[in-house]
């Protein structure tokens, strides 16, 4: 069984309600229609009913079991207005401006039925950037107890079961910080090492990323990822993670041993962390159009509640698993 089928069996033990706020795209039916199919979620679509039947009859998808729920009729309004009135009032929100927003954009109205526990978990970003996705998750869903930084990973189905978690990888942040400090790397290594112990396995491997190891090249940009990896063993001392790290020491026994011997992570990496955005978006589409992984996300970790991010480049597909992996997410909140 894949990775992703692992997942979807997860979901249906425990069926968790997740809302697609981007009714009027076409890869968002086709994923609602497959999701009611395998009892994946219980499915909400935000928007006008029917044109949303209307799609999915051209389409010649059944979305028999979603609930479509339109902003404009809902009789929820009224209290979805104040829940966004309240939460944000003290940022000059007016109830005017709220009613506004909620009328006018469906992500945030996604958002807020998340808030108001209408609904489990949120997936977008087919047609939206992730700042669109995540500004009104960050505004009224707030960051998790406890969580330093919000960042993005990357769950990496690859084909090379001897490596990772039979085959299975985090790459993180591959969607959200575009150049983390060395202290926020350490953060986003430890949220790292949760979702995958959430989302893939139980021993999570951290290898904090750089084109040097241990000293082989000197640059700040090494420096920072030196840093990043003394303040996690130093704040995390849970965490089984080594840097800096080249790639192939990372991944490769005999590599590692060559170039890091008695390193903890031993060359069995199932954590990547990249030293910045570049890195890490280039390298998981490097993975996944080159290498024929399959790539789900970006998931955003440390948000009160599960939103989850889309490529825009995303398949039908891609929203499927994602939609699967958030309803995980939701089953552990």
């Amino acid at each position: 069984m894949s990775y992703i089928d692992l997942i979807k069996e997860r979901a249906r033990l425990d069926r968790k309600t997740i809302v697609l706020p981007e009714s009027n795209d076409k890869r968002t039916l086709l994923a609602a229609a497959k999701l009611m199919e395998e009892g994946i979620a219980d499915i909400i679509m935000v928007g006008d009913e029917e044109k949303i039947m209307d799609g999915a009859g051209w389409l010649e998808v059944d979305l028999t079991g979603v609930t479509v729920i339109n902003p404009k009729t809902t009789p929820k309004l009224d209290d979805y207005v104040n829940l966004l009135y309240e939460t944000r009032k003290a940022k000059g929100m007016t109830e005017e401006k709220a009613r506004e927003i909620l009328l006018s954009d469906n992500l945030t109205f996604g958002i807020v039925m998340v808030k108001a526990n209408d609904a489990d978990g949120m997936v977008a970003g087919a047609c939206h950037s992730t700042a669109d996705t995540l500004r009104p998750a960050l505004q009224i869903l707030k960051t998790a107890p406890g969580v330093k930084l919000v960042s993005a990973f990357f769950v990496m189905d690859t084909q090379f079961k001897e490596m990772g978690e039979n085959g299975a990888f985090i790459f993180a942040d591959c969607g959200l910080n575009q150049n983390p400090t060395a202290e926020e790397l350490a953060a986003i290594a430890d949220s790292s090492s949760r979702s995958f112990k959430s989302l893939v396995g139980p021993k999570p491997v951290i290898a904090m990323l750089s084109h040097s190891t241990k000293g082989s090249a000197k640059h700040e940009m090494v420096d920072k990822v030196v840093e990043a990896t003394r303040i996690a063993k130093e704040q995390y001392p849970h965490l089984v993670l080594d840097g800096e790290l080249q790639l192939d020491a990372a991944l490769v026994p005999s590599v590692m041993k060559s170039k890091a011997p008695g390193s903890p992570v031993g060359g069995r990496a199932n954590i990547l962390i990249f030293p910045n955005l570049d890195a890490g978006n280039i390298g998981y589409k490097l993975v996944q159009r080159l290498g024929g992984a399959e790539a789900y996300g970006p998931m955003l970790q440390g948000i009160a509640k599960p939103v989850n991010d889309l490529s825009r480049g995303c398949s039908w597909e891609d929203i499927v698993g994602v939609v699967a992996l958030t309803a995980v997410q939701a089953q552990l909140v």
